[in-house]
């Protein structure tokens, strides 16, 4: 980190300030304790316990949750329980209305969903100690000011990525449209989409030659239409979140509406795994970190200013193959793994972003077209 804060340097800060840091045994002996999420925002934890999405993480030793143990003294319960935004805000929804916390101090959440929005407007999650985040600085200045949090006061982005189609090539041929994903025979009962309203209606709406990052009843009704014919052709057999990834790796799916990073890292157990941008266009969108309610602020706040380090970030993106929200992370990559630097999955060029759109913040809003959408998909 730069410049690296110890513990005894938050807990100096967190006097001069006038809150509340004390070592975890202190903690402990007023009902503290650092093995679950914090009843008081105010207080340094000895456990930061973090809820991500699967295929998130690197995972080669030392992991960077190793390094920021070691770096620290917090240990890092990491939890790859998030599977789907509206699954995970189903889960977590009841427990944070009724002022109750839910034993996690970080989760992340997908701005192209209406979630982030719901849980700052509610007052369900907590405002970031920036004083602890001081390599909040090295943010991409296009990640600074999304509509749900237009001052980054609640979040901060975990990774960006992009929404196309993969396949396997061991069942077809390349899938570069939606066209072919919604409509060739040889791929029927074997596709599957992603239940994230604006990647599976945003790729259908670009096919249509219409705008997802201006959406009109028309053109939404356009796309529901088409993916409500191809489910019932049978063509689509499933909707998933994250857990298309099996079914796709052992052949169950053929082709699957699915995230670009997450296809990278499972090239290493199958090969034959292809993903693409449509030749209509694709959908990016960030994930962003943010604070429950209930949890430590002080210590998540410490843990992203860790994660916002360019060479801890730019580790981070090299495993996983996402698009990092760091500035200085390509350079640091470069200096260790320049062809890897030069991945636009990673740090996308000019070319790549003229090929994805943003979904309309609006129409997440929209509990008509959410109906809509629910009934396309069975809820």
């Amino acid at each position: 980190m730069n410049p690296r804060l110890t513990r005894n340097e938050l807990l100096r800060r967190g006097a001069a300030g006038g809150a509340l840091l004390a070592f975890p045994s202190i903690l402990a002996a007023c009902g503290g304790g650092g093995g679950g999420g914090s009843t008081d925002g105010g207080e340094l934890k000895d456990v930061l316990n973090f809820a991500n999405w699967p295929l998130y993480i690197d995972v080669d030793k030392p992991t960077t949750l190793e390094d920021f143990t070691s770096q620290t003294g917090i240990k890092v319960n990491y939890f790859e329980e998030i599977n789907d935004n509206a699954e995970y805000f189903a889960k977590i929804q009841g427990p944070l209305s009724q002022g109750q916390g839910i034993d996690r101090d970080l989760f992340v959440f997908t701005d192209n969903s209406r979630f982030p929005g719901i849980l700052v407007d509610e007052g369900w999650v907590q405002k970031l100690d920036k004083d602890l985040i001081p390599n909040i600085e090295n943010l991409v200045p296009a990640q600074a000011s999304p509509p749900f949090d237009p001052n980054r006061e609640y979040s901060l982005p975990w990774q960006s990525g992009m929404t196309g189609i993969a396949w396997n090539e061991d069942l077809t041929g390349p899938v570069t449209s939606i066209e072919q994903l919604l409509t060739d025979p040889k791929l029927k009962g074997k596709v599957s989409m992603l239940q994230e309203l604006a990647d599976s209606v945003g790729l259908v709406m670009l096919a249509n030659g219409d705008d997802p990052g201006s959406v009109s009843d028309d053109s939404f009704n356009a796309a529901i239409d088409r993916v409500q014919a191809a489910v019932d052709s049978g063509q689509i057999v499933r909707f998933t979140g994250n857990d298309f990834a099996q079914p796709l790796t052992r052949g169950t799916f053929a082709a699957s509406v699915a995230w670009s990073g997450d296809i990278v890292q499972l090239l290493a157990d199958n090969p034959k795994l292809k993903w693409a941008i449509p030749s209509d266009g694709g959908m990016i969108w960030t994930d962003n970190m943010l604070i429950p309610a209930g949890g430590s602020v002080p210590t998540a706040s410490t843990y992203l200013n860790f994660v916002y380090d360019p060479a801890i970030a730019a580790r981070i993106a090299a495993y996983i193959n996402y698009v990092t929200p760091v500035v200085g992370a390509k350079e640091e990559l470069a200096k260790t793994d320049p062809e890897t630097a030069n991945n636009t999955l990673i740090f996308p060029d000019e070319e790549t972003l003229s090929q994805v759109k943003q979904f309309d913040s609006e129409a997440l809003n929209n509990d008509e077209y959410i109906t809509l959408w629910q009934g396309v998909l069975g809820q």
